[in-house]
């Protein structure tokens, strides 16, 4: 007779997991709005940041997807109990970075939008990194297979 174990994972793996899909579909949400140029997208933004956005090369648009795309596979990977979350959240970071350094080190955001342009961008990279660092936990623990 085999005896099979199983390594549940505890309920705050559940609970960053749906976190992490929520935040994540948020992201996907904010970037259809803005591949689509919705009014109640430009309605947020006044006319040098909108200007400022269209004038955003495609390659960091294409980061942009990546990112929030790679997240939202990512969470779902994480609620499935996969181990393909980890290279999901890698990409998804690197989309992260790519998106970031752009912002920073390129464009005159934080001119532009203040003091958002700041926290918003270290807030989501922080989470990139928490994600990729939990499913890096998550295979270790056995949760993810």
């Amino acid at each position: 007779m085999t005896k099979s174990t199983t390594n549940r994972p505890p309920i705050w793996f559940w609970i960053i997991s749906v976190i992490a899909l929520i935040w994540n579909g948020m992201g996907v949400y904010q970037y259809l709005q803005q591949a689509y140029k919705t009014e109640s997208f430009k309605s947020l933004y006044n006319q040098e940041q909108l200007v400022m956005i269209e004038n955003t090369p495609s390659w960091v648009i294409a980061a942009f997807a990546i990112a929030v795309f790679g997240g939202l596979l990512g969470a779902i990977a994480l609620l499935l109990r996969k181990k393909w979350a980890k290279p999901i959240f890698l990409l998804s970071l690197i989309g992260i970075i790519f998106q970031m350094t752009y912002n920073f080190f390129v464009t005159n955001a934080i001119e532009v939008y203040g003091p958002g342009a700041i926290i918003m961008p270290i807030m989501i990279l922080t989470g990139g990194i928490i994600l990729l660092w939990f499913s890096k936990k998550g295979i270790a623990k056995k949760w993810l297979t």
